[in-house]
């Protein structure tokens, strides 16, 4: 048996290492262990933990390794042999984990109600603070000789990273309220609160968190689409008025009706009801479902469309004097105060009217 003198590891020039084991585990009473900067030493013994060394030169004797007591063995002249694995931890060099979403976060805008399909990466540095639980937790059996290269340990922590930030980034849109259109511009902010999360789940396997970037958060074009679709009908919706828009709707919904004359919207054109069952529809949207995103009502002039304030006689834009105009016929149609007749259909006016007011609301 070859008596082992001096136990060292220099290290790899590239230092792209994390766990290196001694190639031999026979051991002399007396033996040199050197631990170089950057490093702790590691004995191992029946499998547990025996002791740990930080950087230095040591004599590995019964005074600083205590297992030795029981086996020193005078025959040998104080040179008693024994068996103890040796491992070094690299604990300098940084951890730089690139992580993504492979399947994206489902959750709800919290602005705008819509289902948003979250997708993020970014970079997560770690240090090893603490090498026994390290060791306890991850090095897992090495070969003699062998050395754990810093990429197997970044994937493993990858999947570990990937399912503690999907929750995390949910948990902070949803606590601080952040819409999708706004989420690129609180990116420091979400990264900060991520970490904090994080970081004490790491701290278990031994490991500190250095930083934690989120470089893009990012969603599909659809889900996108419908925040805009959104924007532009409360654009429409504001330029338009009421009315307007609920006519317009009114008209969208025919016109699509008559482009689809095989399904139930054809039927429905097919069966008589056409252009004024759809603009009906739109009034009774307008009575029954109100401005869904401005509760006021607004008077616009017949003329110029220009909005007038309450109780104007004449347009401020074009002069137009104001005529006030204020009921529905059930067809639809618009009455003033002083027909008897519905103008489209004929129908005689009676009771009182739908929608007082005063100016065209339209």
């Amino acid at each position: 048996m070859a008596i082992i003198d001096v136990v060292r590891f220099d290290g790899l020039r590239n230092r792209d290492w994390l766990v290196y084991k001694f190639p031999s585990d026979e051991l002399v009473y007396g033996t040199r262990l050197i631990v170089q900067q950057g490093q702790v030493a590691i004995l191992v013994r029946g499998g547990a933990i025996a002791d740990m060394f930080s950087p230095g030169a040591y004599t590995l004797t019964s005074e600083n390794l205590p297992i030795l007591k029981a086996l020193v063995n005078l025959p040998y002249g104080g040179r008693t042999p024994f068996s103890v694995e040796v491992y070094f931890i690299n604990t300098l060099v940084k951890l730089d984990v690139h992580w993504g979403t492979s399947d994206p976060i489902q959750l709800i805008d919290p602005k705008y109600h819509v289902k948003l399909r979250v997708r993020a990466f970014g970079q997560m540095g770690m240090r090893i603070v603490d090498a026994k639980e390290f060791f306890s937790q991850l090095v897992g059996a090495i070969p003699f000789g062998d050395l754990v290269k810093i990429d197997k340990i970044n994937e493993y922590y990858r999947g570990i990273l990937v399912i503690k930030v999907k929750a995390a980034i949910a948990g902070a849109i949803i606590e601080a309220k952040i819409s999708a259109l706004d989420i690129s511009t609180q990116l420091e902010a979400i990264s900060a609160k991520v970490k904090e999360q994080i970081s004490s789940s790491f701290l278990t396997y031994g490991m500190t968190v250095v930083n934690f970037f989120i470089e893009s958060i990012n969603f599909p074009d659809e889900d996108f689409a419908q925040i805009n679709k959104l924007l532009e009908d409360r654009a429409a919706f504001e330029i338009m008025g009421e009315e307007r828009y609920l006519t317009k709707r009114a008209l969208d919904v025919y016109e699509g009706a008559a482009n689809n004359k095989g399904g139930t919207a054809g039927a429905f054109v097919a069966g008589g009801l056409g252009l004024g069952a759809a603009l009906n529809l739109g009034a009774a949207m307008q009575k029954r479902v109100g401005n869904p995103l401005d509760p006021g009502k607004s008077a616009f002039c017949t003329t110029c469309g220009a909005k007038l304030p309450p109780k104007a006689k004449f347009c401020a834009e074009c002069g137009t004097k104001v005529v006030a105009v204020s009921a529905f016929c059930e067809c639809g149609a618009k009455l003033s105060k002083t027909a008897k007749f519905c103008p489209e259909c004929g129908k005689k006016v009676g009771g009182e009217t739908n929608e007082p007011g005063q100016g065209d609301p339209t």
